[in-house]
């Protein structure tokens, strides 16, 4: 079921992010994460969410990367919370010789560290799948291929390809199909809330898992943006053409987060080509969930809703 026609509908601001056996909801004033225990109660904890109003976080075009730098922060933050809670993080286990030499030189020090480590080594690797693989591969082909526009073209296949390899092997494995699930979860509570229906499981249940702000839309659109770009870029030299595109991509963040933005204000005819190719791909990171992962996202995103529903409008 999609969204359905209610006089009460409103259009939030309130987004979230499926975790390890939870759900994080992030408001306008609070952002909580809900995550079910292994004795199957859930542990929900809150915290406030960062001053949105400050003009960089405001200003279209600017407030794009901001945004997203601090949105990819707390959910990898929700993320370490929730499998510790989920109990995935083993305190018995005996830490290596190396962990310990480093938890020696850098104290209370260490897990934000380790953290900031972890987050960087995931963003080489994108930029080594997204940006340098795709290009590296399409240029062993300009002997045969000479048309820039063409090489473009089949650069951008290779990296939807592999995009869509990528999400279609892992939602195979049964940790991350229950994180899938939880997105779903996600979702359909979104969509229920938005809908102005009171949040219980019976009628969360009824609403789709395909929503137009979702980060997984947001990717698509970076993608799409930067085939766009990519085929301003000179194919002289691979190097500088993969340099380039990364400098561009604070420009593409920026582009997309507008886009996403405009997707969750309108419901027309642009607004929903715009999101085609983003709920298209939703049908890989997206399950149905159950009621008890329905359960969750319900608990966590009560704790967000401010007093005030204006304050969490577009």
């Amino acid at each position: 079921m999609s969204k359905t026609n209610n006089s009460k509908a409103i259009k939030t601001s309130i987004g979230g992010q499926a975790v390890i056996e939870g759900v994080m909801m992030r408001g306008p004033k609070k952002t909580a994460l809900s995550v079910r225990l292994p004795d199957n109660t859930i542990s929900t904890e809150e915290w406030a969410t960062p001053d949105g109003n400050k003009w960089y976080k405001k200003t279209p075009f600017i407030r794009g990367i901001f945004n997203f730098v601090e949105s990819l922060t707390c959910g990898y933050q929700s993320l370490m919370k929730a499998a510790e809670k989920a109990g995935l993080d083993d305190e018995d286990a005996e830490p290596s010789k190396f962990e310990k030499k480093m938890r020696e030189i850098l104290g209370d020090k260490f897990m934000p560290v380790l953290e900031g480590c972890i987050l960087v080594f995931s963003l080489c690797m994108a930029l080594f799948f997204f940006a340098f693989l795709p290009t590296t591969i399409v240029n062993l082909l300009k002997g045969h291929i000479s048309h820039p526009l063409f090489l473009s073209a089949l650069e951008g296949l290779t990296k939807i390809a592999i995009l869509v390899i990528y999400l279609a092997t892992i939602s195979n494995m049964s940790d991350i199909k229950r994180v899938f699930m939880y997105h779903g979860a996600e979702h359909k509570t979104i969509f229920c809330y938005e809908n102005g229906e009171e949040l219980t499981v019976e009628n969360v249940r009824k609403y789709t898992r395909f929503h137009p702000r979702c980060g997984t839309s947001f990717l698509v659109i970076v993608l799409l943006l930067s085939i766009l770009v990519s085929s301003l870029v000179s194919w002289d030299n691979v190097w500088m053409r993969v340099g380039l595109k990364v400098l561009c991509l604070p420009v593409i963040m920026s582009l997309s987060y507008e886009c996403i933005k405009f997707a969750g204000r309108h419901d027309n005819l642009f607004t929903r080509i715009l999101s085609a190719p983003g709920l298209w791909t939703q049908r890989l990171t997206t399950k149905e969930p159950d009621d008890n992962m329905i359960e969750v996202a319900i608990a966590s995103m009560k704790r967000v809703i401010p007093e005030n529903p204006n304050e969490a409008l577009f």
